[in-house]
């Protein structure tokens, strides 16, 4: 037995060595983990939802929030900083991330971060607002923020989407990819949502990473907002960066199974129904159903 175990390590090792000579290895980065990166938006998501989040003593804390957070803000931007620091090694330094703000360290990227979450609370507020507006389920603001995957969701492409402008790598990736397991919503960090962003249900959906959503949209479970088509070098390497993904305009409604895909703009005030396959631009106020696009 102890000869097949070395003779076994001894063909791991083979191959892990040609392999290296293509994905080199990422070392001294222990504290980059699933848990890590868990820790840091449940943290976060204790500050941008007081009173919701937190362990059994939130509720009590509500009096004294201001020193509360306080305290909260210290030990986030210290486990923040661990994750940044992890992050920066060789492997994420290939992934096309705008660069880091010039000079800054992970202290102040972390602290810049942190000076985001009054926006980012605002934001997902009005998230929350448009979600009781537009669903008759919703009983109560706190029923969407503890129970709807559209606003978990949304936390974590609001909390990604600002580390990724901030220059930071993989880890925007990782926090929108973890709650794409959680929820079946797929939002890459690099699109850019409006104010008052409606998820009704939302399993299945797709927001690819160059998509420009305006304010107050709606879309239901299954929708894709994707590319039409992948653009290739003349070696046949991916071209990456370019805006592939559509333009929905402010007040757009999108139903269950609508797939839109290019460089296209949905006008404002627009209507998609369910099942829609669009690959074209369309005006201000359109309605669109399945049978328009057969």
């Amino acid at each position: 037995m102890v000869e097949q175990i070395e003779s076994i390590a001894q063909r791991f090792a083979e191959v892990q060595s040609l392999n290296s000579k293509v994905i080199q290895p990422c070392y001294g980065i222990d504290i980059l983990s699933h848990q890590a990166v868990s820790d840091v938006v449940s943290t976060i998501r204790e500050l941008l939802f007081p009173g919701h989040f937190g362990g059994g003593n939130a509720r009590r804390q509500a009096g004294s929030a201001e020193e509360g957070s306080s305290a909260k803000f210290t030990r986030l931007h210290g486990m923040l900083t661990q994750l940044i620091k992890s992050v920066a090694c060789a492997g994420c330094a290939e992934l096309p991330y705008p660069p880091p703000r010039s000079g800054q360290s992970s202290e102040q990227l972390s602290l810049a971060f942190l000076a985001q979450l009054p926006d980012i609370a605002q934001l997902l507020s009005l998230d929350v607002q448009a979600i009781c507006k537009n669903d008759p389920a919703a009983c109560s603001y706190s029923e969407v923020i503890f129970t709807y995957p559209g606003i978990r969701a949304m936390t974590s492409y609001r909390i990604a989407h600002q580390l990724l402008l901030l220059g930071i790598p993989m880890l925007p990736r990782m926090i929108t990819e973890m709650a794409h397991s959680d929820t079946g919503i797929d939002i890459h960090p690099g699109a850019t949502i409006g104010r008052g962003f409606a998820i009704d249900h939302g399993t299945g959906i797709v927001i690819g990473g160059t998509c420009i959503i305006g304010d107050n949209v709606t879309i239901y479970q299954g929708v894709t907002l994707g590319a039409k088509k992948i653009i290739a070098d003349k070696k046949g390497a991916l071209v990456k960066g370019t805006p592939r993904h559509p333009i929905i305009e402010d007040d757009v409604t999108i139903y269950a199974g609508a797939t839109i895909l290019g460089r296209i703009t949905v006008g404002r005030g627009s209507i998609i129904g369910g099942n829609v396959w669009l690959m074209d631009n369309i005006p201000a106020n359109s309605k669109i159903t399945r049978k328009d696009t057969l």
